[in-house]
């Protein structure tokens, strides 16, 4: 269906920053192009890295990788329909496809005997294969070759203008707020969903809010890394951030602080390395860090655990 998008390279920039000596520290703050992807690239760490440590801990780490892929249908919908580019009205119908496969993953689960794992497998199946059926079929439109529709596979951050940093923040922004508003709520259930059912917690309807909150994150990434990374971005800051600590709060503020900090310096890189794409050089950030948390991190890291047992094994020798 097409390749990566365009690295944001050098070439890129009309006054070509790095090529007169200019820092990237200092670009990031002069140059449009690049201060606007880093802000949304940021944005997107910092939204699925709050709302992925809530995935993660509830163990629907799979469902955010379903779900983003079931949104691509709903980006093709919208833009059958209406017949407009507009990131707005293509993110409403990814959010609304998205919800709606993760609805019928519940329901699947809750009213037959299918386990998740395979509901969650066939509903990523068919929402992706009539994703990328519609996308074929859109090929024939007028407008389909300068709806850049394609893009939305792994993303276009380079692209990304104020515009786009707007619907991200009308999306992004309001998930976060209700996860302050609703944190002792969203804790509980995330930890011992049954005690908070006997407390009178309406459990179900949680549920299914935290998860619409997943959607909105999710709809916030398509345009920057596409349906088929997105799923790391929820999973990556909050794995990683789990190593370092046992407390939610710590958890949720470092998630997002990974996420961010990856997202600014997958960036730079793009625009510094030639032929590297945006979307995945803030994957393979994330996964950097999450590799050396996993190594590093007190307590939980692989190098701690093999040290402590030497540690142990020593006086017995």
């Amino acid at each position: 269906m097409g390749g990566l998008e365009d690295p944001l390279s050098p070439g890129q920039f009309g006054s070509d920053p790095f090529g007169k000596g200019m820092e990237p520290l200092t670009a990031l703050f002069t140059d449009y192009t690049l201060r606007t992807v880093a802000l949304g690239a940021a944005l997107l760490g910092v939204v699925s890295g709050v709302l992925g440590c809530f995935a993660v801990l509830r163990r629907q780490a799979l469902l955010g990788d379903a779900m983003s892929h079931a949104a691509l249908p709903g980006i093709a919908l919208a833009f059958w329909l209406t017949g407009q580019r507009h990131p707005l009205v293509l993110l409403i119908g990814a959010t609304v496809a998205a919800w709606l496969a993760a609805l019928l993953i519940l329901g699947i689960t809750r009213a037959s005997r299918v386990k998740e794992d395979s509901a969650l497998a066939m509903t990523l199946a068919v929402f992706f294969g009539f994703g990328l059926v519609l996308l074929s079929a859109l090929q024939k439109h007028p407008d389909a070759a300068q709806a850049g529709l394609k893009t939305f596979l792994f993303g276009q951050a380079a692209a990304l203008v104020e515009e786009d940093l707007l619907v991200m923040a009308l999306l992004g922004v309001p998930a976060l707020l209700c996860v302050v508003l609703l944190w002792k709520q969203f804790k509980l259930l995330s930890f011992d969903p049954e005690y908070a059912a006997s407390l009178g917690m309406p459990t179900a309807f949680l549920s299914v809010l935290l998860t619409s909150l997943m959607v909105l994150a999710i709809a916030t990434g398509l345009q920057t890394v596409g349906v088929v990374l997105m799923s790391a971005m929820l999973v990556a800051p909050a794995a990683a951030a789990r190593q370092w600590t046992n407390r939610l709060s710590a958890m949720v503020l470092l998630a997002a602080g990974f996420g961010a900090g990856a997202g600014v310096v997958g960036a730079v890189i793009s625009a510094t390395a030639r032929g590297v794409s945006t979307g995945p050089a803030v994957v393979l950030c994330l996964t950097a860090i999450t590799l050396v948390s996993l190594l590093l991190a007190p307590q939980r890291g692989l190098l701690w655990s093999v040290w402590r047992r030497r540690q142990l094994i020593a006086p017995m020798e």
